[in-house]
């Protein structure tokens, strides 16, 4: 389709006006596209708003640290935000509005109301961090409130995220489409994170323990291998890189329940500290014949 407006993009911070403006788009024929981020943006990042101008006539990006979704202790304080920057690399890619509210926009004095996903947020990051996707299932609902367009962008690296958002836009019949994109790497493999800032010189070529974990799991994957001697190499390659593991598993692509028997598509996920940095990765694993 192809669109984007050119020129300097509009920064809204308040709710209804940046409904108003989708709607009165929208009501002009105009596809709305619309990318969710935490600011700090990087070619991952760039590499959706690129997506969503490809697809729509207009692109609206959200920058909103979101503090329901960090837990006690985790770095909701430190995250990065450089409005001015994200801004600079948005003027350069036709879009047209930038949505940026305030805490109190999006949370009122008083907001009693939370968005609790099951199903697929309950294991891994959701056993991890508890509270962290009910605070990222209220923050999308809330931003498809006020920024309703036709399709919404997220990246493939967050990928049991973005099993959260479609379970929560079918289960509540949101009237939104959910594109996954996929997952933009550094030369040597890293998955780009607003988080690899965080990195020292060592903990960042250690970090590449990650990709090549998953790598071997692909290789295992398709040579027919178990799916516990395929978390066990996986596990083996990331203690030699010295990586504090949370977890290395391969599981179901579309539930995170185990691998069943017959054919089907598999995804090996993994988390792990480096210092005081946590990373997480994936790669998606085509089905394979069944063993019988």
């Amino acid at each position: 389709m192809g669109g984007g407006s050119a020129g300097q993009p509009r920064l809204l911070t308040s709710p209804t006006e940046m409904r108003d403006e989708v709607l009165a788009a929208r009501a002009a024929g105009r596809r709305v596209g619309f990318v969710p981020t935490m600011g700090a943006l990087h070619a991952g990042h760039a590499s959706l708003v690129d997506r969503a101008t490809a697809d729509c006539h207009e692109v609206a990006v959200s920058i909103f640290v979101n503090p329901t979704q960090f837990g006690p202790g985790e770095d909701y304080g430190r995250y990065p935000r450089m409005l001015e920057a994200d801004t600079r690399l948005l003027e350069r890619r036709g879009v047209r509005w930038i949505f940026a509210p305030r805490v109190e926009d999006l949370y009122p004095a008083g907001a009693a109301t939370r968005v609790v996903v099951e199903g697929p947020a309950l294991p891994f990051e959701g056993a991890i961090r508890p509270g962290h996707f009910s605070g990222v299932a209220t923050v999308v609902c809330r931003l498809f409130t006020a920024l309703p367009a036709d399709a919404a962008y997220f990246g493939a690296k967050d990928w049991q995220q973005t099993l959260v958002v479609k379970r929560m836009v079918r289960d509540l019949g949101l009237p939104v489409d959910i594109v996954v994109c996929p997952t933009m790497r550094e030369p040597d493999g890293l998955a780009l994170s607003s988080r690899n800032a965080y990195l020292d010189a060592a903990d960042r070529g250690r970090a590449v323990a990650l990709h090549e974990s998953l790598l071997l799991a692909e290789r295992l994957w398709h040579a027919g291998a178990a799916v516990d001697a395929i978390e066990r190499g996986m596990r083996d390659v990331l203690e030699a890189h010295g990586v504090a593991l949370d977890y290395a598993a391969v599981v179901a692509a579309e539930s995170l329940g185990p691998v069943p028997s017959q054919p089907t598509a598999a995804v090996a996920l993994v988390a792990g500290r480096l210092g005081s940095t946590r990373l997480i990765d994936n790669r998606e694993l085509p089905p394979r014949p069944s063993a019988d």
